[in-house]
């Protein structure tokens, strides 16, 4: 079955990384054997092939770049001129996927409907499909100014989460506790006028409240798991998980293990001994459909090569193609067929078909 992951830093991961995503899995970690300026170096688990492999058909892929005030302990660029330079690096690299046939962008239900027919005709092998993408902003830090995500509209942002890690300029990120900045309300507003998708993923509490008050447009999560089970505040709380319900959103499971097992400390913890596999993701959904009375509302957001690898993955996955154990896992824990559909990739069509519809 064709899967929907809704949260991948492709671009960073072939710019700041330097990694030829063309390139198996196995060839990218043995080209970084020994380097150690990143501390997943060869351990990465994403490549366009190993999408493939797969059939990870359709991703939401990112543009990133973070702008950091002087003396922030977090690495970053020193203007939001930078940050944006960095992140038009990033979409040349995507077009450049697109001139060699690697990938397809999708921003429109038309181009969703085509996408899914090219992925469902079984004449063409599943190695010479592009994989299609959905272009979002993590951190809006990179617009200089509102003028920019017009801009960035017009060559194809579909979805933008204003905040990402520590103070951003238009909101703030996991580990502080600041709301939305003045200019970050009129943000959300502008992108309710343009029909881009509020991506809530690392707002803290008192964003995501003032968020879902001021955008009436569609919000998604997506790459968040759940606070009751992993205690951080870069989790959802039961009751954000409950307004998230009620406004029809979907929540990405996200597989980053500090995300997954609670306690883990990052650097010491290693997956095997703290028994983080992907049963650990189905905890996650499990609680939010006991919460829900459904399985509507979770999917996959997987977030794999967002600056870590396997040290930091379930121990029961070695790239990101063992995305399709998850099926067997979900029937074995009692999970329908319809509803393990729903999960791989029908919450995310049905998200984007009522987002895009008009």
């Amino acid at each position: 079955m064709l899967i929907v992951d809704a949260h991948l830093d492709l671009a960073m991961n072939a710019i700041e990384y330097n990694r030829d995503l063309k390139q198996p899995v196995r060839d990218l970690r043995e080209r970084e054997a020994g380097l150690s300026d990143k501390p997943d170096r060869g351990k990465n688990m994403v490549s366009l092939p190993a999408l493939r492999e797969g059939k990870i058909g359709l991703v939401v892929a990112t543009q990133i770049a973070r702008y950091v005030k002087k003396g922030s302990p977090l690495p970053g660029w020193h203007s939001p001129e930078q940050a944006w330079a960095q992140t038009q690096a990033q979409l040349a690299w995507y077009r450049a996927m697109m001139e060699e046939g690697e990938m397809q962008q999708v921003m429109d239900l038309q181009g969703l409907d085509a996408h899914l027919e090219m992925w469902a005709d079984t004449s063409l092998p599943d190695n010479r499909k592009a994989v299609g993408f959905i272009l979002s902003l993590e951190g809006a830090d990179s617009l200089v100014n509102l003028s920019y995500l017009e801009k960035a509209y017009g060559y194809g942002l579909r979805a933008l989460g204003p905040a990402h890690y520590g103070e951003g300029r238009y909101a703030g990120g996991t580990g502080t506790e600041e709301g939305f900045s003045a200019k970050g309300k009129l943000l959300l507003k502008e992108m309710q006028s343009l029909n881009i998708i509020l991506d809530i993923t690392h707002l803290t509490d008192k964003g995501f409240l003032e968020a879902v008050d001021i955008f009436h447009g569609n919000i998604w999560a997506s790459h968040h798991n759940c606070r009751t089970l992993t205690k951080n505040q870069r989790q959802l709380t039961d009751e954000q998980v409950k307004i998230l319900i009620a406004k029809d959103a979907v929540i990405g499971g996200v597989l980053d293990a500090w995300m997954l097992t609670d306690g883990w400390l990052r650097g010491v913890s290693l997956p095997k001994a703290t028994g983080t596999d992907l049963n650990r993701l189905i905890d996650h959904y499990d609680h939010i459909c006991q919460i829900a009375g459904n399985c509507n509302h979770i999917a996959i957001g997987s977030d794999l090569d967002g600056m870590f690898g396997t040290e930091q993955s379930p121990y029961d996955m070695d790239t990101i193609s063992d995305l399709q154990k998850l099926p067997e896992l979900l029937k074995a824990r009692g999970y329908a067929a319809a509803d393990i559909e729903k999960v791989l990739q029908g919450n995310w069509l049905r998200f984007l078909r009522k987002a895009w519809k008009g």
